[in-house]
């Protein structure tokens, strides 16, 4: 897959010859330096972009630059409605795709409950902190049953005492609904964490620099960042990821 921004006759590679495989229920994380495309390639997987060439495949279909089919998008920026409650925020895929109203605010209900926001069914976006603004998000997500989880720096906006909560918080979700997560972040530490396996990007034009398994068991506790393979695996990829901003 490549991409390029064009404008005013001017080329801007942003991704090129990109090819990834994501088994099923795998929590991906590409992790990679600002400008390299993280974020418009989940774009485009998403179908919110085009590339320039290249397809996504999702369980066996073509699903290229077209949007839902099983995948479900969470933003950094929340993008919540803010003249919708917490329920109708979560409802609102499923009212586009033309659930009726009892099966649609039931699922965005069981959704609600999932991420911890019972009480908070009836709050405005504004009555929400970032992170139970990004709770919402997820629940959102997840309320279209997606098979494929696409969360672009969802807590980078967060503090690091909410954001180390969510970590687990979404942990402990993945492993009850079990879904394929491509997860975008900036945070080695997040990477190595949440990660069956971490994608380390070039700087723009963004391609596959190193793919690393990440050997920690599940679940994941706090204590492995302060273990010495954690460190170890954390020193690896930031050479790594040294090595290509040096190019």
């Amino acid at each position: 897959m490549s991409k390029a921004y064009r404008r005013d006759g001017d080329v801007l590679p942003v991704l090129e010859d990109f090819s990834l495989d994501v088994p099923d229920l795998e929590f991906l994380v590409l992790l990679g330096p600002s400008g390299c495309g993280k974020s418009t390639l989940l774009r485009i997987v998403d179908g919110i972009e085009n590339a320039d060439s290249g397809e996504i495949i999702l369980d066996g279909k073509d699903v290229s630059g077209t949007t839902g089919d099983g995948r479900g998008m969470v933003f950094q920026s929340f993008e919540l409605l803010p003249w919708r409650t917490t329920l109708d925020n979560v409802a609102f895929g499923l009212e586009v795709n033309g659930v009726g109203k009892a099966e649609r605010l039931e699922t965005a209900r069981s959704c609600i409950d999932l991420v911890g926001l019972s009480s908070f069914e009836n709050a405005y976006p504004h009555q929400l902190s970032g992170g139970m603004q990004q709770r919402v998000g997820i629940a959102r997500a997840l309320a279209i049953n997606p098979s494929i989880l696409l969360m672009d720096e969802p807590y980078g906006a967060l503090d690091v005492q909410t954001r180390d909560l969510l970590q687990d918080e979404l942990l402990s979700i993945w492993e009850r609904e079990r879904k394929t997560v491509i997860f975008v972040t900036h945070s080695i530490e997040e990477a190595i964490y949440l990660a069956d396996r971490i994608v380390v990007m070039s700087p723009r034009p963004g391609s596959i620099q190193m793919i690393r398994d990440v050997p920690f068991d599940r679940p994941r506790r706090e204590d492995i960042k302060t273990s010495p393979e954690f460190l170890e695996l954390r020193s690896e990829i930031w050479k790594t990821l040294k090595e290509g901003l040096k190019v």
